[in-house]
C-alpha cells in the first residue's frame, strides 16, 4: 500500500479512483451515460459509463435515460471499476452497486444503447452480455427501443 502513496504523490491530481476499484459516491448525473463521483478523498471525478451509449438530454428519451440512471445511483455509495482513460484524458468505467452492473441496467431497460464501436475497455464476456441485453431490450420494445425504427445515434449518421 505505501507505494501507491508514492505513486500519487508523484503525480499529482491522480487519485485512488483513477486507477483502483473504490467506494465513490455519485454526486452529480449529467445524463443516461455520464456521471460525476466523489471519492473517499472529496475528489469529484466525471465518469463515462463504459459500453453505452444514451441519447443526449436533447434528443428523444434523452430525459428519461438521465432520470432512469439518476434513480439508480445518485447519491449512492458506489464502486467505480476503473477501465481505461481514453486519449482525452477521460475516464471510462463501470458503475457497480453490490456487484449490480449499473451500465448494464442501463441496457436492459431500454436506456442505453451497447456502444461496441472502439470499446476496447470491456472483456469479450462483458461484450456478449451488452449485446444480448440490447437484443432482448430491442425484441421488447423497451425504453428508447418504444420509438419506430430506433436507432443508435452511430448509425444513423453511418447511413447517411
Amino acid at each position: 500500500m505505501r507505494n501507491y502513496f508514492i505513486l500519487f504523490a508523484l503525480l499529482p491530481g491522480l487519485t485512488f479512483a483513477d486507477s483502483l476499484y473504490c467506494p465513490c459516491k455519485v454526486v452529480d448525473v449529467i445524463d443516461g451515460d455520464t456521471v460525476f463521483v466523489q471519492d473517499q478523498f472529496k475528489s469529484s471525478r466525471k465518469v463515462w459509463l463504459a459500453g453505452i451509449d444514451a441519447p443526449e438530454l436533447g434528443q428523444p428519451f434523452g430525459g428519461q435515460s438521465k432520470t432512469h440512471l439518476a434513480q439508480r445511483v445518485l447519491g449512492k455509495p458506489i464502486e467505480v471499476e476503473y477501465l481505461k482513460r481514453d486519449r482525452y484524458g477521460r475516464i471510462f468505467g463501470r458503475l457497480m452497486i453490490n456487484s449490480l452492473d449499473i451500465n448494464l441496467q442501463q441496457i436492459n431497460n431500454g436506456f442505453a444503447w451497447y456502444f461496441k464501436q472502439g470499446n476496447d475497455e470491456l472483456s469479450k464476456q462483458n461484450h456478449a452480455i451488452y449485446s444480448s441485453a440490447e437484443n432482448s431490450a430491442k425484441t421488447q420494445g423497451l425504453g428508447l427501443w418504444s420509438f419506430p425504427g430506433s436507432i443508435p445515434p452511430w448509425e444513423y449518421r453511418s447511413n447517411r
